[in-house]
């Protein structure tokens, strides 16, 4: 199935949202150099979730409710599935998510998965955090990280 991609600007800067034709599958601020075997196509459901993701960036939506296409390993399923359900303004270490997933081990693991996650925002790999609380890894920079956990903490 062909891949649907558009790009959008935010005041975070530019976000790619990818549609497979199941659901959203990729939601990036990656390089459109990135998305070359890509069909460049606003489908309804990019559309959508552009407008859902305005909403966030105002403050003014704390869930997102558009069908997601997740396709990862066993492992990353379960860990994306729990960032799923840290709450919006909250955060959790990588430890807390091992634990909820009963691996409690599998702090790397999770962080590995974490940082795989292609649904950024909506998927929230932002709120996860170190031990100690401390703003650590995040594909998209540090930066984006802190500004995605200050927005929520204004919004909460």
């Amino acid at each position: 199935m062909d891949k649907k991609i558009w790009r959008y600007s935010y005041d975070i800067g530019e976000i790619s949202i990818t549609d497979d034709g199941i659901g959203i599958s990729e939601v990036s601020f990656k390089n459109k150099d990135c998305f070359n075997d890509y069909i460049e196509e606003e489908t309804a459901l990019i559309l959508e979730t552009s407008k859902q993701l305005r909403e966030y960036f105002k403050g003014k939506r704390k869930n997102f409710d558009v069908p997601l296409s997740m396709k990862g390993t066993e492992f990353q399923n379960k860990v994306w599935d729990a960032l799923k359900l840290i709450p919006y303004g909250k955060t959790q270490t990588y430890k807390e998510i091992a634990e909820k997933i009963n691996s409690p081990k599998a702090c790397r693991a999770v962080g590995l998965a974490n940082n795989k996650n292609p649904i950024c925002i909506i998927i929230p790999c932002h709120r996860v955090v170190g031990s100690n609380n401390s703003l650590v890894g995040y594909a998209f920079g540090l930066h984006v990280k802190k500004y995605l956990l200050d927005l929520e903490k204004r919004n909460i």
